[in-house]
This record gives structure tokens, C-alpha cells and sequence, in this order.
């Protein structure tokens, strides 16, 4: 366990059985479709990379860097590398490694439903109820999370810890 880390909140091995039941889902729900999968850099890479080694459903990839965050508060969406597929008339999964205060999947979600996508539903690994503050939910999620501060597989602080191949939950000196 990391030096930083007050727990392992979420095993690797969680998170591999997790990503293949929230896969057996999907493919049932997009059966005989195509999928965009849309991964929201940096964060969602791991678990946009576990969840598609289990489907079987027909996906092509895709990539937003999009941020809300600095540190620990929720700023102005910016779009730092947008997509490079045309989404008019397809099916959209949007990856994303936590859903928090829902600000910037609700903004992604719009802009991609503003774009013609045939549909646009959510997958996201952690959501963390406590912190909502727009009305989003997610359409497929992995985990309940109470309101800590998580970082590791893909979720970071100041850009540091994303390497941990669990979810831990930082120790609060580090933030503090």
C-alpha cells in the first residue's frame, strides 16, 4: 500500500469482477448495435481498458479531455482534446472513473446529445452519491462510494497516485 493511502477502499481484483459484470450489462443492453465508447481523459483510461476487455459488444474508441477539477474543487468545464469521430447517429458510452458532482458528465452529455448521437447513456465506476450537485445519474456503475477523497486506478490528486492499481482513500495531510 501506498505511503499516501489511509486505505484500500477497492481491490484490483474488485474491480476486474466488477468491470466484467458491468460488461455482461452492456452487451446485453446493445445487443446486434455498434458503441462508441468515449473514455473522458485521464482518469477513465484504466477502467475504459478493463471494461473493454470483456465485452463483446461491437466497439469502436474514442477520446475527450475534459476537466472540471483542480485539486480538490469543481471548476468551469474545459475541453482540452475533443473528440475525433463524427457521433451524429451513433451510439455513445461515455467511460468515466468517478461520477461526483455530475458537472461534467452532464455537460459532456449534453454537448454529445447536442451532436445528433443516436443515444448517450453513462458508465462510470465510482459514484459518489454524497458529492452530486447536478442531477445526473449513471446508466451502468460500478461502485457506491461514501464521500473520501479516492485516488488510484486512473482517480488522482494534483495528478499524482493514478499508477495504484486499487481505489485508496488519501490520507487527509496530503490534501489538506
Amino acid at each position: 500500500m501506498h505511503k499516501d493511502v489511509k486505505e484500500i477502499f477497492i481491490t484490483e481484483d474488485e474491480i476486474v469482477a466488477k468491470s466484467k459484470e458491468l460488461a455482461l450489462q452492456i452487451d446485453k443492453d446493445y445487443e446486434g448495435k455498434s458503441v462508441v465508447l468515449v473514455g473522458l481523459l485521464k482518469g477513465s483510461i484504466p477502467f475504459m481498458a478493463e471494461l473493454a476487455k470483456h465485452l463483446q459488444t461491437d466497439v469502436t474508441f474514442d477520446y475527450m479531455n475534459v476537466s472540471s477539477y483542480d485539486g480538490t474543487e469543481s471548476k468551469t468545464l474545459v475541453v482540452k482534446q475533443d473528440l475525433q469521430e463524427e457521433i451524429a447517429g451513433k451510439h455513445i458510452l461515455i467511460v468515466e472513473d468517478i461520477l461526483d458532482t455530475g458537472k461534467t458528465l452532464k455537460n459532456v452529455k449534453d454537448m454529445l446529445v447536442a451532436r445528433h448521437a443516436l443515444s448517450v447513456k453513462i458508465v462510470t465506476l465510482l459514484d459518489k452519491e454524497e458529492g452530486r450537485v447536478f442531477d445526473m445519474k449513471a446508466d451502468y456503475y460500478g461502485f457506491k462510494i461514501p464521500n473520501a477523497f479516492v485516488i488510484g486506478y486512473g482517480l488522482d490528486f494534483n495528478e499524482r497516485y493514478r499508477q495504484l492499481p486499487y481505489i485508496g482513500i488519501l490520507k487527509e495531510e496530503c490534501y489538506k
